[in-house]
């Protein structure tokens, strides 16, 4: 039998596989609804085996590290102490082997009977209309030129910042440049960014909203991407996790871009088979309107700094569908004020954003 073959590429698809292709997608509706199936509460046996094998590591490590110091001390002292640092070392591999059990049952067991067949979503939004947001706070020097290049985007209707309380002229220079002007006086990066979703996804022109800072960290040329992923999702979350998009000194430092991948990862593990996540902390996102209407009430904008942390759990709690985009990320105009303040504020940040993924907001 002759086989026929189309070329595609480097590599050939047969004929016949080419006709069952185009048949299944002239079958297939134009639009596909998104998945919105909220997920019982239930335990999250990868989370906590994931927990549990790293408290389990990070106590033999402590055990070592004693037992090198007492070492030390009897070589200098000629004394030895017994503190029966053996019989701990074997207690510190329980948690991890309680853990590996955790984890497989979930990953052997629970996963597979959780995980249906599914076609990917595809609905693209009613208008392509966006209107932006953006958070400041004593960002007088970079606002203007955020607020330009957002304006200047062929789909943004509207640019709005969100003051949070500045003492400089923040205000000002952003309603010079021609953006809506609000003031959030109550502080926190948590209000701050509640404020701001919650004043952009009041208009009905425009169906999308942008959030992002107004601090140059990010550029409005990347919200082409977002859009070829939304009619994915009802929430493009940027990450900044890319190395090749991001540009070589910037406030991200190597300890805060592993420890957002880290936290992300601890994140999917909780949500395991809703989505890939890499960066928790990046405050560039496109959203619908119609999920903020959802998710807005559920928020707690008293959580500060940790907030695009939260704002992603009680989205996937939600179950809101959720994908990542990669982003290119700059030098900021001006000095950083948030969680990339220092490595030592980061890993503040980083643990209660780990507190409040295990234990609840």
């Amino acid at each position: 039998m002759t086989a026929f073959y189309v070329s595609q590429g480097q590599g050939r698809v047969s004929f016949r596989r080419t006709v069952e292709i185009r048949k299944r997608l002239s079958e297939e509706p134009a639009a596909l609804p998104l998945t919105r199936v909220r997920p019982a509460r239930r335990f999250r046996p990868l989370l906590y085996g994931v927990l549990l094998m790293l408290a389990g590591f990070a106590s033999y490590l402590t055990v070592v590290l004693l037992a090198a110091f007492l070492q030390l001390i009897s070589l200098t002292t000629g004394r030895s102490p017994d503190l029966g640092l053996r019989e701990v070392l074997w207690y510190t591999g329980m948690p991890v082997f309680a853990g590996i059990l955790l984890c497989a049952w979930e990953l052997l067991v629970l996963l597979p009977g959780r995980r249906r067949p599914r076609l990917v979503g595809f609905l693209e939004p009613e208008a392509r209309q966006l209107t932006v947001v953006l958070t400041a706070f004593n960002d007088e020097e970079s606002i203007p030129l955020a607020v330009s290049d957002f304006r200047a985007h062929p789909l943004v209707r509207r640019v709005i910042v969100v003051d949070n309380n500045s003492s400089d002229g923040t205000a000002d220079a952003a309603r010079g440049a021609g953006a809506d002007t609000v003031i959030e006086k109550a502080p926190g990066y948590g209000r701050c960014v509640h404020r701001a979703l919650s004043e952009a996804s009041r208009f009905d022109d425009t169906p999308l909203v942008v959030l992002c800072e107004g601090d140059m960290t990010f550029r409005a040329a990347d919200i082409d991407k977002f859009m070829a992923y939304i009619p994915h999702a009802d929430i493009v979350n940027g990450t900044r996790i890319v190395e090749q998009l991001r540009e070589s000194k910037t406030q991200l430092t190597t300890f805060m871009y592993y420890g957002n991948f880290f936290v992300g990862k601890l994140l999917e593990a909780k949500h395991l088979g809703q989505g890939t996540f890499t960066d928790v902390g990046t405050t560039y996102k496109l959203c619908r309107n119609s999920a903020l209407r959802t998710l807005l009430p559920a928020l707690d904008p008293a959580v500060n700094l940790e907030f695009n942390a939260h704002f992603m759990d009680v989205s996937l709690d939600h179950a809101i569908p959720m994908v990542e985009c990669p982003i290119t990320f700059h030098r900021r105009v001006g000095a950083s004020k948030g969680g990339n303040a220092s490595n030592a504020r980061a890993f503040k940040v980083g643990v209660r954003m780990i507190l409040g993924i295990t234990f609840a907001w």
